[in-house]
């Protein structure tokens, strides 16, 4: 088998369903249609979103057609996946603007200018009330309640919106809209990936074949990489944020980030697993994320921040800077103002934490007072944000 599609296949995968089918498709030389799904409810992506994306551009580096397909009708409904409550739907300008978000940050790893982009407010909006029953009879009630999370919600007492066991027959019909050879998608969307399978035999289709990836766990190795988690590394983060929360990582993870983010070959992560220091391969796994997402010379540089800041305790070279009136102010005031902190309730616990330094001496509380003046004050929360505090 050509060595790409042997990758294709099992690097960074986790089922192929069915396999035999797709290996046959891809050897014939036949040019696929693969569909991945993205409901636009959010604007920022970490390298969560990346796994899949990665494993598109390997479709479409082998020359099949990538379609990039945006739940602008299901997206303001939401995918009950993972969810033990309703999701709040979104407006029409919210989705629109976060598919624009999108595609601007997943141009990192896609050529962008030859994925097909569908919306599929475009069939679903138009749908009659009699093919929304026909396509309601693709499924029982009983099926739909073996899902695990309406299983949570029951045992919670906690809602289920009929309107929610239509996403997977959404999702389904979206496979046959736009004829998908192969869906990929992350393994807890198994029961819609099947789902679209099913569809389309009812449609007269041939059926997608499907290719799931794993999810990633988040920087504290537990729990999958959620914004509303703080686990995570956005695609959008600088580089010196991208090396350093890299390098948090706990050690169990560097395999799996290497295996699924960067297109080290595996012989060399075995070498740098078992041969190296585990920080000398987290510091390899940071330059590659950040070759990914910055290009090399950015990754050289943060690479020598790095070892500036935490191997001789430096500061970084481009700090932001705040202007405040010459006087004294308490720590949390000034934190505040330098909006390191995503929100004032965050300031307090960093400082309550013992994680806020005023001129490399850690605060005790957060009526601490400082004094601001003509002379430039650093400013550290955390490990890895700094500004730099002048009076006028």
């Amino acid at each position: 088998m050509d060595s790409k599609i042997e990758r294709l296949l099992h690097r960074g995968v986790v089922d192929v369903v069915i396999k035999e089918n797709l290996e046959k498709k891809l050897l014939s030389g036949k040019k696929l249609r693969v569909k991945f799904g993205i409901d636009p409810t959010g604007s920022d992506l970490h390298l969560g979103h990346m796994v899949p994306l990665r494993k598109l551009a390997e479709f479409q580096r082998l020359g099949h057609q990538v379609v990039l397909l945006f739940g602008t009708f299901t997206g303001k409904i939401g995918d009950p996946t993972g969810k033990d409550k309703m999701r709040v739907p979104l407006t029409d300008e919210q989705v629109q603007e976060n598919m624009k978000t999108f595609l601007n940050q997943a141009g990192k790893v896609l050529d962008i200018k030859n994925v097909e982009i569908v919306q599929n407010g475009d069939w679903l909006s138009k749908m009659t009330f009699p093919e929304v029953l026909e396509l309601a009879g693709t499924f029982t009630a009983s099926q739909m309640m073996q899902r695990d999370m309406f299983q949570k919600r029951l045992e919670n007492q906690q809602d289920i919106n009929l309107v929610e066991f239509f996403y997977p027959l959404m999702q389904g019909y979206d496979s046959v809209a736009i004829k998908a050879d192969v869906e990929i998608g992350g393994t807890d969307q198994l029961f819609n990936l099947m789902a679209g399978r099913r569809i389309q035999e009812k449609f007269g289709m041939e059926p997608q074949d499907i290719l799931t990836v794993p999810i990633l766990e988040g920087t504290a190795g537990t729990e999958k990489m959620s914004k509303s988690l703080d686990n995570y590394i956005a695609v959008l983060e600088t580089p010196r944020e991208i090396f350093g929360k890299t390098m948090s990582i706990p050690d169990h993870l560097i395999w799996k980030y290497l295996e699924l983010l960067t297109d080290v070959p595996r012989v060399d992560i075995t070498h740098w697993i078992t041969d190296k220091h585990p920080r000398d391969a987290k510091i390899k796994l940071a330059e590659e994320l950040v070759i990914l997402l910055h290009g090399s010379e950015a990754a050289k540089n943060a690479r020598e921040e790095f070892h500036r800041m935490f191997t001789e305790k430096g500061v970084p070279d481009d700090m932001p800077e705040r202007v405040l009136p010459i006087g004294d102010y308490q720590i949390l005031d000034v934190v505040i103002a330098t909006k390191l902190c995503d929100s004032n309730s965050d300031a307090r616990r960093m400082i309550n934490q013992g994680a806020v330094k005023w001129e490399d001496k850690k605060v005790s509380g957060i009526e601490d007072i400082v004094q601001v003046s003509s002379e430039e004050k650093v400013l550290q929360v955390g490990k890895r944000k700094f500004a730099k505090i002048k009076g006028e």
